[in-house]
């Protein structure tokens, strides 16, 4: 088992390493593992793209679930080239692969200009105290589509 997630987190590494000098986006890296075969890759596209959401696992989640025609990774494993950042994480747990693999960490990615240490700390602080004003409003309204939602017996559950 190590030796072949030593080399997928090889070629995960290789993409953060091309991405540097080619304009795309940051130093980052990921690939998709299912069954033992590389269904799917990404590299950071922020950019390039002018999308914030553009991060190496983001664009291999997207890729991944398309091929396997379905928006959960039962199965795979995740091998990026650094932790990811809060975002990455929250889309990793929505696919629900079976485990994820890192290499740098957050302190690394920090060294390099790349501090999430402000999201994280923005999290954990209440509505009204986060430097983005946040303001929940027309709640009631947001309810009854949630209910709507509930009663509707052709929803696809997720």
């Amino acid at each position: 088992m190590k030796a072949k997630a030593e080399n997928y987190m090889k070629e995960a590494l290789k993409l953060a390493k091309s991405n540097i000098g080619n304009s795309n986006g940051g130093p980052f890296g990921a690939i998709i593992v299912k069954d033992g075969k590389i269904i799917a890759q990404g590299a950071n596209e922020v950019t390039s793209t002018n999308d914030p959401t553009a991060h190496a696992e983001i664009v291999a989640i997207r890729k991944a679930c398309k091929i396997l025609g379905t928006f959960q990774l039962d199965g795979c494993e995740i091998y990026t080239s650094c932790e990811p950042c809060p975002m990455c994480m929250g889309a990793i747990y929505w696919a629900r692969p079976k485990r994820v693999f890192f290499a740098g960490n957050r302190k690394d990615a920090e060294e390099a200009g790349f501090d999430d240490s402000h999201i994280y700390n923005e999290l954990s602080l209440p509505l009204g105290s986060r430097k983005i004003p946040t303001k929940q409003i027309m709640a009631e309204e947001a309810k009854k589509i949630f209910e709507e939602w509930n009663d509707d017996d052709k929803k696809v559950k997720y």
